[in-house]
């Protein structure tokens, strides 16, 4: 790999074998790099990809700038730590996630500095809603506390793991996974009330339910929403499951007003297969 710019010690911005431009990370790796010079392979650490692989990409610049920006200590936790807890591989397609972590990191270590503490409203939801991301932020934070002389509180595992979440989505900030978060549990509330069936997390076809969910939400965060099979599924699940359509189309309502992005009758079909499950599971009863 050629060097293109070298942002500081342990950031580089270079070119690979193909000429996609990829961001190097690696303790010292900018004070032995020259720009043109093939880089050290022993001291690249992490290689992040950009998701868009034009050459002279503007955003991998950007990208780059960013993690620079970051202190040596934090950047070296949290890309180490994201390998280690097997998150993320060497080579990584996805630097917004630890440019977000390790931004975060930085500003609870500034905030606990200061003594501000902030009380996270959402951590019953996300350890319910996102359970797998939940107990990966909770190994995250263990292996980034080992490589900090400054220790986060247990309570930021939280914030960790919405952003695992939110890196599933085209945006780069939380609102969106924050909205989503909401939504799935007003969803739930509804089929609660409804049918009077217990929703808790731990029922398989609730957990179908939310993963269900979480997928849309990202087909309708990307403008891809499923079409097509209308004819062939659609019709069949409405005419086999009348009510839980009622629920699917009450539910789409709910998204709508949240998103402000009409579902698709696919969507609202696949909805009402899943809270047919939901609540023939309660009744007893297989889909």
């Amino acid at each position: 790999m050629k060097a293109l710019r070298v942002l500081n010690n342990n950031v580089v911005l270079a070119n690979d074998e193909t000429g996609r431009p990829v961001i190097l990370t690696g303790r010292g790796i900018g004070f032995s790099s020259q720009q043109g010079k093939a880089v050290d392979p022993t001291l690249i650490e992490r290689v992040f990809v950009p998701a868009d692989d034009r050459p002279h990409d503007p955003d991998a610049d950007q990208m780059a700038e960013a993690l620079a920006l970051i202190s040596e200590e934090v950047l070296d936790a949290v890309v180490t730590a994201l390998g280690d807890v097997g998150i993320e591989g060497r080579e990584s397609t996805r630097p917004t996630l630890a440019i977000a972590i390790a931004d975060h990191v930085a500003g609870a270590l500034d905030r606990a500095a200061r003594g501000t503490v902030i009380e996270y409203p959402l951590r019953a939801e996300v350890q319910t809603l996102y359970a797998t991301e939940y107990a990966q932020a909770r190994l995250l934070l263990k292996a980034i506390n080992a490589r900090m002389a400054r220790q986060l509180d247990a309570s930021e595992a939280t914030a960790l793991a919405l952003h695992l979440v939110n890196a599933g989505f085209v945006s780069g900030d939380l609102s969106f996974t924050y909205t989503m978060t909401g939504v799935i549990q007003q969803m739930l509330a509804v089929v609660r009330e409804r049918y009077g069936v217990d929703v808790s997390h731990e029922s398989m076809n609730v957990a179908r339910f939310i993963t269900h969910v979480r997928y849309l939400f990202v087909r309708v965060q990307q403008h891809q929403q499923l079409t097509g099979q209308e004819a062939t599924i659609g019709v069949g699940i409405r005419q086999h499951y009348p009510e839980a359509t009622r629920t699917a189309q009450q539910l789409a309502t709910i998204v709508e007003l949240r998103l402000g992005r009409r579902l698709s009758e696919d969507e609202v079909s696949y909805l009402a297969l899943h809270v047919a499950r939901m609540t023939m599971e309660a009744d007893g009863t297989a889909a």
